[in-house]
């Protein structure tokens, strides 16, 4: 705690006189500077967080934590495999999968997409996701599908129209193998926010999805989503175990390996360079009390004589040199959380000004700016700012405190 005199002398060197002004100078760049790298690094920790999250729970939301893959694409018994998953300690939730690659065609348009059959739970649990028609329209033998935003978009579908899906591998007749093409009517269109499941899904009922792939009662994966994303592999060790030989099972760490390990090494490496601004910044703290010290060196004589102890100057200018820090960082993050708070305005604004499209969902996977703020890295971002600033006035107030009031006085 600071007495009154320490505290005193510290809010009057805060403010250096009118013949310090460049120390002042040097005192306002340090404190723009920590501010300014805070709110970097807190915007940039945060999207970058968001991001992570946004597209872990997208990529969830459709085919969970894990899938369950069968060798040859059909899982025979898949009941009895079913169950032991779902008997999993850890596993939330496990539902048989159909998914393919096929075509469809719709007014002389035909372009790629996945057929994915899915139970009529999951596909109930899309209906926040729809943008128009009805999800609960999606029945078994109801000929009607949901489709992708994108999709929609690419082709000219809406609500109502019949599309065509194509399975290369139809039936073999005396003359040869024929395409299987089954018209569907579009009962739902729905937008997930990834943009390549937008542009490529249809979701049909599991039955149909038998139905059209000609697989009878089997299927070819089972989703399953877990307690504890980051552990998915430790959590569904002893159901790999026994299935061996029969199908393997892949995370989202690995289905989306490449993704993931290139967002956390740039995560880090931003860390650390926007770390380096507070560092500099802290270099500047440093440099404005050394000047200060310099330019006080007689009054610092003077106290020493009047009875202040070297830990009471010692104080002083921690104090003074700790709350350009503190202030710095506090600016900081009320400015990083104001980013945050506008920053999709901020996208479009710049957009429209520059002409530049620079969140392009088709490169971004997402289709707006995402956002979590996390206490933990809040407080580690405060703790740099507000350390990197102590440790800076450490050299500077040993030297104030360790003036000899002899040699400064000697020839006044």
């Amino acid at each position: 705690m600071l007495t009154p005199f320490e505290r005193m002398i510290a809010k009057r060197y805060l403010w250096p006189g009118k013949g310090e002004a460049f120390i002042a100078l040097v005192a306002g760049i340090s404190v723009f500077v920590v501010m300014l790298s805070v709110a970097l690094l807190v915007l940039v920790m945060s999207v970058m967080g968001g991001f992570r999250e946004e597209m872990l729970g997208k990529f969830s939301g459709l085919n969970g934590h894990a899938v369950v893959q069968a060798y040859g694409g059909k899982l025979d018994n898949w009941e009895a495999t079913l169950e032991q998953v779902r008997a999993t300690e850890g596993v939330v939730n496990a539902s048989p999968l159909i998914e393919q690659a096929l075509l469809t065609t719709f007014n002389g348009r035909t372009v790629p997409i996945f057929a994915r059959g899915n139970t009529a739970e999951d596909i109930t649990d899309l209906g926040d996701k729809v943008l128009l028609g009805n999800i609960a329209d999606i029945q078994p033998d109801s000929g009607k599908v949901a489709i992708g935003s994108r999709l929609a978009a690419n082709i000219g579908a809406r609500v109502g129209d019949t599309i065509t899906i194509i399975n290369p591998q139809g039936r073999t007749t005396p003359f040869g193998t024929t395409f299987r093409q089954v018209p569907y009517e579009v009962g739902a269109i729905f937008e997930i926010g990834l943009y390549d499941f937008d542009e490529t899904f249809v979701i049909m009922p599991i039955q149909d999805a038998q139905t059209l792939l000609l697989l009878d009662d089997t299927i070819g994966l089972i989703e399953v989503t877990v307690t504890d994303p980051d552990n998915v592999g430790e959590i569904l060790a002893p159901v790999e175990e026994a299935l061996t030989g029969r199908a393997v099972i892949a995370d989202w760490k690995q289905i989306n390996s490449t993704l993931f390990e290139a967002l956390e090494v740039e995560r880090v490496a931003m860390f650390f360079v926007l770390s380096f601004m507070v560092l500099v910044a802290s270099f500047n703290i440093l440099s404005s009390l050394v000047m200060l010290v310099r330019a006080k060196t007689r009054d610092i004589a003077i106290m020493r004589t009047m009875g202040a102890s070297r830990r009471s100057l010692l104080k002083i200018f921690v104090t003074t040199g700790t709350t350009i820090g503190m202030l710095g960082t506090v600016v900081g993050l009320t400015l990083g959380f104001l980013l945050l708070y506008f920053r999709n305005g901020i996208v479009d604004g710049v957009a429209f000004l520059t002409g530049v499209e620079i969140w392009d969902p088709s490169v971004r996977f997402l289709t707006e700016l995402p956002v979590r703020i996390d206490p933990w890295e809040i407080a580690g971002i405060t703790a740099l700012g507000i350390g990197l600033s102590f440790l800076a006035t450490l050299y500077p107030a040993l030297k104030a405190s360790n003036t000899d009031p002899v040699q400064v006085l000697r020839y006044e």
